[in-house]
C-alpha cells in the first residue's frame, strides 16, 4: 500500500485510490455520488461505515484527480457494454420476447 497526502486514501497495490480501512475504491464512491446525486452525508448514511472525513477525502482525491479518473470510469462503462454485447439476451428476455411482452 502506498500512502497518498490525503488523510483518509491509499493506492493499493494495483495503484487504484482505495479508502483506507476498508475495500472501497474511490471510484465506486464517486459513482454513487454523482449516479445517485449523493452529498456526503447522505453518502454516510447509505455507507456508516464510512466516516465524513473518509467520504470527503475521497471526493477531494477525485476533484484533483478527476480527468485521469473520468477516463477511467469511461473506461469501465465501455467494457460494460462490450460484455452485455458479447453476452447477448438472456433466455428470459428471449421467451418474453417470444411472448411479446416486450420489444
Amino acid at each position: 500500500m502506498i500512502e497518498t497526502r490525503y488523510a483518509h486514501i491509499i493506492l493499493d497495490a494495483k495503484k487504484v485510490p482505495v479508502i483506507s480501512g476498508t475495500t472501497m475504491k474511490v471510484i465506486e464512491l464517486v459513482c454513487d455520488h454523482f449516479g445517485y446525486g449523493w452529498s456526503p452525508e447522505e453518502l454516510h448514511f447509505q455507507f456508516p461505515y464510512l466516516t465524513l472525513g473518509q467520504i470527503c477525502s475521497a471526493l477531494a482525491y477525485y476533484w484533483d484527480h478527476r480527468e485521469e479518473m473520468d477516463e477511467e470510469i469511461d473506461r469501465q462503462l465501455k467494457e460494460i457494454d462490450e460484455y452485455r454485447k458479447a453476452a447477448g439476451n438472456s433466455h428470459f428476455i428471449a421467451r418474453m420476447k417470444d411472448k411479446r411482452r416486450i420489444k
